[in-house]
């Protein structure tokens, strides 16, 4: 399809899409691109993951994945290749690699992205538009432009737009389909085309009401970032509450309730506790601080360190809670450990809380059993050394302590008088300031949770 088929948006426009990269982001976008219509070839270099997916297999667990998967396979409009060949007649090419922390470094890994880009460059035409997806380094669409410029065979002005994802693990399909936003970063002569073109890509969403932003490279690329780290700010602010809380015998989570309520502050993301983890919220607020700190933007490379510490801060306070209830020390108890994941729906162990804490727990003396609903066999291939159980019950069994620490709804509905009848003492830790105090503690438990009345 040419740029004179397109004008505006149009919720009958099919395009031609190609996506780079069947990581998380890729795969969801690839198969939700094809779910409303678009023919869609999901390239990587990786043919066992190629072969996986093309039966519909996609070696991670997103509610909804699977099933989706096998909807749009059938049609003929998704196809898993390592042939980058066969992206040569896109309209749109997605750029949906990743960009992970530097080894031994705090700023992100940009690497892949040219890669893709060195990949894409000998299939580029002219009128085809290459759209970045992946969280980047604010900078790195101006020089994906000018490198590919500098790269494609025959010399002619590359055309690329900035299109952040924001995905939320557990909630990726409907994030993708049903987005609460779209943002494109567009520059150079084509910028209108490309918006025209992007829209077709996104026509359902725009037809439903989805906002868009129409911006330049740079914020583009500063709105993912800028987003996680205001999300960050509000979990480490509240985790610092936390302390105060301790110290002075206030609740946490009914000062949490009532800050909520002012419409200026809200309460989504004021849940103190562990603190957050992943492979996003982690990554993009210690490489938005080495950028800042690049660009000489002082101020705000120290606040997001100082958010990042007060996050890496919650674990080793919930470290030292399970050893004050078991009496000043670890060592001999055996411990059940509820959840791996770094938050529920979804098998990411990156930068689990959860599985950190375990691990921490182990080296001070304790029997760690760990249980989670979908990640146990990634958990137990990053740490062998923890025991891993497939129910609840098993890992809890003679426990003299329990650790609530990734907040699945079928720990929320745990019945304590139950559980009690399983373990060896009726001591537990709510590192996720979800479960009822007073149900625990009626059934009698020593409920403990950080920055709560009693911990």
């Amino acid at each position: 399809m040419g740029l004179a088929d397109i004008s505006g948006y149009s919720a009958a426009v099919s395009l031609r899409i190609s996506v780079i990269g069947t990581g998380y982001l890729g795969v969801v976008h690839a198969a939700s691109m094809a779910d409303l219509g678009h023919a869609v070839v999901a390239v990587d270099r990786d043919q066992h993951k190629v072969d996986s997916l093309a039966r519909g297999l996609p070696g991670m667990y997103e509610p909804g994945l699977e099933s989706l998967l096998a909807r749009v396979l059938p049609t003929g409009r998704l196809r898993f290749t390592t042939d980058y060949a066969q992206t040569a007649d896109a309209d749109v090419h997605f750029i949906c690699v990743g960009t992970p922390q530097r080894q031994g470094e705090t700023a992100a890994d940009t690497r892949f992205v040219f890669e893709a880009g060195a990949s894409l460059a000998p299939h580029l035409r002219p009128t085809a538009l290459v759209v970045g997806k992946s969280t980047v380094p604010v900078g790195t669409a101006a020089r994906l432009r000018e490198w590919l410029a500098s790269h494609v065979e025959a010399r002619f002005p590359v055309r690329l737009a900035w299109n952040p994802e924001f995905l939320r693990e557990g909630f990726a399909i409907a994030d993708t389909l049903a987005p609460n936003r779209l943002v494109y970063g567009v520059e150079g002569s084509s910028a209108d085309q490309d918006v025209a073109l992007l829209d077709a890509v996104y026509s359902q969403a725009l037809a439903s009401g989805t906002p868009r932003v129409v911006t330049d490279y740079p914020t583009a690329e500063l709105v993912k970032v800028a987003s996680n780290a205001f999300l960050a700010t509000k979990i480490s602010f509240i985790n610092a509450m936390a302390e105060v809380c301790e110290a002075t015998g206030a609740d946490v989570v009914q000062l949490a309730e009532a800050m909520g309520h002012d419409d200026r502050i809200g309460g989504r993301f004021l849940n103190a506790g562990l603190g957050f983890g992943g492979g996003c919220l982690p990554k993009d607020v210690r490489g938005f601080a080495a950028r800042a700190g690049e660009l000489g933007a002082e101020h705000a490379a120290t606040l997001l360190g100082v958010i990042d510490a007060i996050n890496g801060a919650c674990r080793p306070r919930v470290v030292e809670l399970a050893r004050q209830v078991c009496g000043g020390s670890l060592q001999g108890t055996r411990v059940g450990v509820l959840g791996a994941a770094f938050k529920p729906d979804s098998d990411d162990i990156r930068d689990s809380p959860a599985l950190e804490v375990a691990a921490a727990v182990a080296r001070e003396g304790a029997s760690v059993t760990v249980f989670d609903p979908k990640a146990r066999q990634a958990a137990a291939r990053a740490y062998p050394d923890l025991d891993y159980a497939e129910t609840l019950e098993g890992a809890c069994e003679g426990a003299d302590l329990v650790l609530h620490l990734t907040e699945w709804k079928e720990f929320r509905a745990i019945d304590p008088a139950e559980l009690a009848r399983v373990v060896a003492r009726t001591r537990i830790i709510d590192a996720r300031n979800c479960l009822d105090p007073r149900r625990w503690r009626g059934a009698g438990w020593d409920y403990r949770a950080l920055g709560r009345p009693g911990s």
